[in-house]
């Protein structure tokens, strides 16, 4: 099998972190969305814990998923967001896909994805390709996310839809998780979403509810988020509610179990835990390395709340072996660590 021409981004103009470029669409993005302030805060980005080290991104999997991201020039989260798990999952079979560009409209502190205004840029042939990607890979689960898109009137619900449906209609085996904006609250955009044919619907809460701001673009909101996860459920209660909190930006104790209280009062079903890591220096130092030991606590302080699985480690990210989130096991992880080998799903 195939697909040639499919262009769902292309790459940007070279630039430098913070600095402006202009998009082969013609508008105006930052890289890695954050500009510099002042004289550049070099801690934390050297020096890390043992327990932060990564595997190398190698191994034919890897080689696999990376040429077919490249032939069809996908925009995936995985290399958007510099995530440390790129080689273990890639290697795994299974990746994050990012819809609507590379380039968000808001400019939270902790997120190296570039920002700007696409003023409305959409790539309509994108459901398809996506779709087409998705049957190429032989994915059985996929992870869709997305920039947010304030810029369109819908946030981009329809173009999150289309994009499901077409997986669900081309490989209908496919178990489909979209981890997406917060629509700016509007529920009809949210139902629109669930109804698409998913089985796992996410939008991230990111930290405490003390800490919002400034994590978080001032555009998002600790309360917004609930009250989208809290809608979902309960206009499909079938479809599992996930979401993700990063620890290390100064969070208490006592704030995390408030956190996951309020998760579970919507009946959020899946939580992942993960150390926050700083990208760049123009982004939120990080205020404290969590041990692996208090990940598997924090683990423990979840199963007991009543959420149907809680995947917690150092090096987790919301989309870490999604496929294998309901397995009850930590997806592989022992004690907040890695056992050193790539499972297949």
């Amino acid at each position: 099998m195939s697909i040639k021409d499919i262009r769902i981004v292309t790459e940007p103009a070279a630039a430098r972190s913070g600095e402006k470029y202009t998009t082969p669409q013609g508008f105006t993005a930052i890289r890695d969305g954050i500009k510099p302030g002042g004289r550049p805060d070099h801690a934390n980005l050297s020096g890390k814990p043992r327990w932060l080290k990564a595997p190398a991104a190698l191994g034919p999997g890897y080689d696999f998923v990376r040429q077919t991201v490249r032939e069809h020039r996908l925009a995936t989260v995985c290399e958007e967001a510099k995530c440390p798990n790129i080689g273990e999952c890639w290697n795994a079979g299974t990746a994050t896909i990012m819809l609507m560009g590379a380039v968000c409209t808001r400019a939270c502190r902790f997120c190296a994805v570039d920002t700007g205004n696409p003023r409305g840029w959409l790539d309509p042939q994108e459901p398809e390709h996506v779709a087409a990607s998705v049957e190429l890979m032989r994915l059985k689960y996929v992870v869709l996310t997305s920039v947010n898109r304030d810029d369109l009137p819908d946030g981009g619900a329809a173009h999150y839809a289309a994009c499901i449906r077409a997986i669900r209609q081309r490989t209908p085996a496919t178990a489909v998780e979209a981890l997406t904006p917060d629509f700016q609250g509007v529920v009809a955009d949210v139902e629109r979403v669930v109804d698409s044919g998913l089985q796992v619907f996410a939008q991230n809460i990111e930290t405490v509810r003390r800490l919002t701001h400034p994590v978080r673009d001032a555009r998002a909101g600790y309360d917004r988020t609930l009250a989208v996860l809290a809608h979902a459920k309960r206009h499909r209660p079938d479809v599992l509610t996930k979401t993700s909190l990063m620890l290390g930006l100064g969070e208490s104790e006592a704030e995390i179990e408030v956190t996951m209280d309020e998760l579970r009062a919507v009946d959020v079903d899946l939580l992942t835990l993960g150390q926050y890591l700083r990208p760049t220096v123009n982004h939120l130092r990080v205020e404290r390395f969590v041990a692996p030991e208090e990940f598997a606590r924090y683990r423990e302080w979840a199963l007991a709340r009543g959420f149907r699985e809680c995947v917690s480690g150092p090096l987790v990210r919301s989309s870490y072996r999604a496929e294998q989130a309901l397995g009850g096991n930590n997806v592989g992880l022992r004690d907040g660590l890695r056992d050193g080998l790539a499972r297949d799903p």
